[in-house]
């Protein structure tokens, strides 16, 4: 027999034999090296710092490096297709909002990715969204707004991290329930519209209640109500929406998915040492500071949590007619 021939049925029996590599084991192994965490949204506010907060944790625990990368843009639909296509092994995953997610499949008319392909890991944590205003604007609840913006059409402005965003639908459903006409200034992200909004430039804005907490307590910015289903711990004095519009509850919420077809033993385990760090007694403490709920769970939870916000934000993109290009 050539020699040539002997060597490859060698090579073919040994493969068969389990001389390849083997996926159970690479998954016992797991992790054997550095993850990536990709965020699809700019650093600086709170989608940014609870990953970090996480990754930090995984990589003492594991020993193995877990950095966080941001890849913004297109509401988040950049860094949501770059993990689309990763391979499906657990080491490149998702720490995102709720608009890649949830939200741009009934915004965009196409998108590089299927959201519903992305497979669940955990949530990490769920913060309330806040109506914040400039102190140079004239009210002090939302009634006042209400009748100010319906006196002034188009006087004032709000800001947002970009289209698309929570904060940005929340705005225009309040707008739509209202009767308001109030004008959006989109911005790449929450950090610079927070700072336009601080230095006077915008009136308004529906922010993560851990983003801009400090400033209100310091006077900066003046908060009419938080969208809660109830009031808030923090700011006990400042009603809930619902209670001037029942049903109307916008929370942000941030989890964590993995590539499409990623092998449930490996998001089992990512799920259940996330789940793990978020009641480390420091990481709690810190989520308090950013008044924001820890939450964890299984796969299967998460999956039916997201189920739920899909369904949520489709009916508030129904009821606002909100378009994007």
């Amino acid at each position: 027999m050539d020699k040539t021939l002997k060597l490859l049925l060698v090579a073919v029996t040994v493969a068969a034999l389990g001389g390849g590599p083997d996926p159970a084991a690479a998954q016992d192994n797991y992790p054997s090296r550095m993850i990536k965490v990709i965020v699809p949204f700019s650093a600086g506010t709170s989608v940014d710092l609870l990953p970090r907060l996480v990754a930090e944790k995984l990589s003492s625990r594991w020993g193995q490096p877990v950095i966080v990368e941001n890849r913004a843009g297109a509401s988040g639909n950049i860094g949501a297709e770059a993990v689309a296509r990763a391979d499906p092994d657990g080491y490149t995953l998702l720490a995102s909002p709720p608009p890649p997610l949830v939200i741009n499949q009934y915004l965009y008319p196409k998108l590089a990715f299927d959201p519903g392909a992305f497979v669940a890991v955990t949530v990490l944590a769920t913060v309330p969204n806040v109506l914040v205003v400039s102190p140079r604007v004239p009210v002090t609840n939302v009634q006042d707004l209400i009748s100010y913006a319906t006196a002034n059409p188009g006087k004032l402005s709000y800001a947002s991290p970009g289209n698309a965003t929570t904060p940005h639908l929340t705005a225009e459903w309040l707008k739509t329930l209202a009767g308001i006409q109030i004008v959006h200034v989109p911005y790449k992200g929450g950090a610079p519209a927070l700072a336009d909004l601080l230095a006077g430039h915008v009136d308004m804005m529906f922010a993560n209640l851990g983003d801009v907490l400090p400033y209100i307590r310091a006077g900066k910015l003046n908060a009419l109500a938080v969208c809660s289903e109830g009031r808030w711990a923090a700011l006990p004095n400042v009603p809930s929406l619902s209670e001037r519009f029942p049903g109307f509850v916008s929370i942000a919420w941030y989890a964590v998915v993995a590539a499409p077809k990623t092998p449930p033993e490996i998001v089992a385990k990512l799920s259940l040492a996330i789940s793990e760090t978020l009641r480390l007694p420091d990481v709690a403490a810190r989520l308090d500071d950013l008044a924001a709920t820890p939450v964890g769970g299984t796969p299967a939870e998460t999956a039916a949590f997201m189920r739920e916000e899909t369904q949520r934000w489709r009916k508030v993109i129904a009821t606002t007619g909100v378009r994007v290009d």
